[in-house]
């Protein structure tokens, strides 16, 4: 004890300039300085280096927390080159894991798309039973692929079901003129029902496209995108929001409809440029005191506007904010956690999937701020490819503090009708991964974290309400 005592230092700090104490002192601050650089380096993302995330140690998501890995064999490039023509042109290109994505003709087309055999099934009985499967199939409850792309979901809470809407595409893929982007007639806007989040009963098409009648919006050769629902309490209608346009994507308008139940049918009204602006790939948002916003890609997808909703839900108004100027993301999927508001996004690449970015704000209106990419496991490819999906909404899981649903569509653009459905486990929580303008490197906000997982299913834990 006496040792102890002998070189315990005093509380006051005594030193005079020039003595070993102030060297002391200054070297102190450069260590200290230095660790700093270091903890900022080590927020930052990097995807060269994966490093795990734990966000807590709770039962019920611990095992949705997992980093789970990935790997798949490239094959080698198709066809030789003559030694004139790897001369001329060099040797051929190894194709890209993107390149085989797009390719229907690739050895890597089951890994993407698998086939029927290892389907979700609601009637599975045994070890697979409430299993989601990202990027199988997924049948509903008369044994039919679910047709709900580009979707969100709505929990009614009248009837304590949960509604799954999205665009039908259950027709032949062509393209429109050539160089067109492929495309399917629009067939409608389908509805599904389900009290798990897992087993889906058909509801069927609750907002059918028009046959006839080529001035309508919803004509077959038009483009029916994005549908999204929510309900007006003071009113009690269900209101259907979607990216409505012409066959040469000219139109790039929002489409409204409106229905008294949540099984439909809906009446389509009109389609409007908000504020008069472009709207292309969009999402609506209804937040804690029932006030609604409109979020949609406009100025040729450079930027995201956001648009308070009427009180009925049904038209924009004021006030309209502009965010993530010249960032060029669209596929905006919102969501609130402890009155933060995030978002997911993607790039704008096409088909072709692309890295998601995480962002978060104290107010809806913004400003906004880019946290990085969510994306965590797998592997860099599946990282920079969002599991080649693209985002499409987010659903609250109750009773799971923190956690969340990201709900995202692998699409197909050789055959549109036979896109899959990336569903995986969100959490907020951890540091976050980039340095933030408008905090100076020190970010206030936690991480949007989505895991990958072969195979997973909810905790026995969580209820739905």
């Amino acid at each position: 004890m006496r040792m102890r005592h002998k070189y315990r230092k005093s509380s006051a700090f005594h030193c005079n300039a020039g003595s070993p104490c102030a060297l002391l002192a200054v070297v102190w601050s450069l260590v200290a300085c230095t660790l700093m650089v270091q903890f900022y380096c080590y927020t930052r993302h990097d995807d060269k280096v994966e490093h795990p995330i734990r966000l807590n140690h709770r039962p019920l998501t611990r095992e949705l927390e997992e980093v789970e890995e990935e790997n798949f064999q490239m094959p080698p490039p198709r066809g030789k080159r003559s030694p004139r023509a790897i001369k001329r042109r060099g040797p051929r290109r190894p194709p890209s894991a993107i390149d085989e994505f797009l390719d229907e003709s690739s050895e890597l087309r089951n890994f993407f798309f698998p086939d029927r055999r290892t389907a979700i099934d609601p009637f599975k009985e045994g070890n697979n039973s409430m299993y989601f499967y990202p990027g199988q199939q997924w049948l509903d409850t008369d044994g039919n692929p679910i047709q709900a792309h580009g979707g969100g979901l709505l929990y009614d809470e009248n009837s304590e079901t949960y509604y799954w809407y999205g665009e039908n595409k259950d027709g032949p893929t062509y393209q429109a003129h050539s160089g067109g982007a492929a495309r399917v007639d629009i067939i409608g806007v389908s509805c599904y029902s389900s009290s798990d989040l897992w087993t889906w009963k058909n509801e069927g098409v609750v907002l059918p496209g028009e046959e006839m009648n080529d001035t309508h919006d919803l004509y077959k050769l038009n483009v029916l995108e994005r549908p999204k629902v929510i309900h007006n309490d003071k009113t009690g209608q269900y209101v259907m929001w979607m990216h409505i346009d012409d066959v040469n994507y000219t139109k790039a308008s929002v489409g409204v409809a409106v229905s008294d139940s949540p099984s439909g049918p809906f009446e389509y009204l009109y389609s409007k440029r908000p504020h008069g602006f472009e709207s292309r790939d969009m999402t609506i948002f209804k937040d804690d005191d029932g006030k609604a916003y409109l979020v949609y890609s406009s100025e040729d997808n450079s930027e995201l506007h956001i648009s308070s909703l009427t009180e009925d839900y049904l038209d924009i108004s004021q006030p309209m904010r502009r965010i993530l100027i010249g960032q060029h993301r669209e596929a905006p999927a919102l969501f609130k956690h402890q009155g933060v508001y995030y978002m997911v996004t993607s790039g704008c690449t096409g088909w072709a999937p692309n890295r998601a970015l995480a962002h978060a704000s104290e107010s809806i209106m913004g400003p906004w701020e880019t946290m990085g990419n969510p994306c965590v496991g797998g592997n860099r490819i599946f990282r920079m490819t969002t599991f080649f999906s693209q985002s499409t909404f987010v659903v609250p899981l109750p009773g799971l503090p923190n956690s969340f649903i990201f709900m995202a569509d692998r699409w197909n653009p050789a055959e549109l009708r036979d896109s899959r459905y990336v569903w995986l486990p969100l959490t907020v929580g951890g540091p976050v991964d980039e340095p933030l303008e408008y905090n100076f490197g020190f970010p206030v906000w936690s991480r949007v974290s989505v895991f990958w997982h072969r195979k997973w299913k909810l905790p026995d834990g969580w209820r739905i309400r």
